[in-house]
């Protein structure tokens, strides 16, 4: 069986900004606020940062749920990885995440300014400046027969669409409006010429946009 690039649980505003503008340390999301973005997540039972029990079980749990299932590998551009620009100045930043980072496989993170690999836990970081193409052939390699997760952010999730190198897409839109940001689309039919689209929503108030491959 194939392996697969999928996009998985990619939430975007209502008007298709997967973050909004400012990135810093203290706002990876810029001016957006990833808890009214993700909140569909978070709130369910499988949610991988929950410290109480409880949680929502349904339609919203089964997505948090399927978020690793079969995944060997995660592609990300440097933004999703780090706030910094250019030349990195500082090697002992390593993520977001902290030492025990949510990927549990090989992640390459994009960028046109590479530095050794590390590893945290069981999730070692690669550093590529290479094209979609290219990097998704070593990620597969990588994954060991299992599927592909690109990560994001917006402007990655684009850069491999234009590739036509995009398998699956989960997108879920929630009612946030940004105005401003880092766009994923204009409107999901942007995609229908190359994507089946089946729209499913939740008693949350996301929804989830399903695509596959014609």
């Amino acid at each position: 069986m194939a392996q697969l690039l999928r996009v998985q649980n990619f939430t975007v505003s209502s008007d298709g900004f997967g973050a909004g503008e400012g990135q810093s340390l203290e706002r990876p999301f810029g001016h957006a606020d990833p808890g009214a973005l993700m909140s569909w997540a978070g709130a369910t039972a499988s949610w991988p940062n929950r410290t109480d029990p409880g949680g929502s079980r349904g339609l919203d749990d089964y997505f948090t749920r399927d978020f690793t299932h079969n995944i060997g590998a995660e592609i990300m551009g440097r933004n999703k990885f780090s706030p910094h620009r250019g030349a990195w100045k500082d090697h002992e930043w390593r993520g977001w995440w902290g030492d025990e980072p949510p990927f549990h496989t090989p992640v390459f993170v994009m960028t046109h300014h590479t530095r050794p690999s590390f590893t945290l836990s069981d999730t070692t970081f690669h550093f590529v400046d290479d094209e979609p193409a290219a990097v998704l052939a070593t990620a597969r390699e990588a994954a060991q027969g299992k599927d592909v997760r690109l990560g994001g952010g917006a402007t990655t999730v684009r850069e491999f669409l234009d590739a036509d190198l995009v398998d699956t897409l989960h997108v879920v839109v929630a009612p946030v409006k940004l105005g401003s940001g880092v766009r994923l689309w204009e409107s999901p039919d942007d995609l229908l010429d190359r994507f089946h689209l089946d729209v499913v929503p939740s008693p949350s108030g996301v929804t989830h946009h399903l695509f596959w491959r014609r």
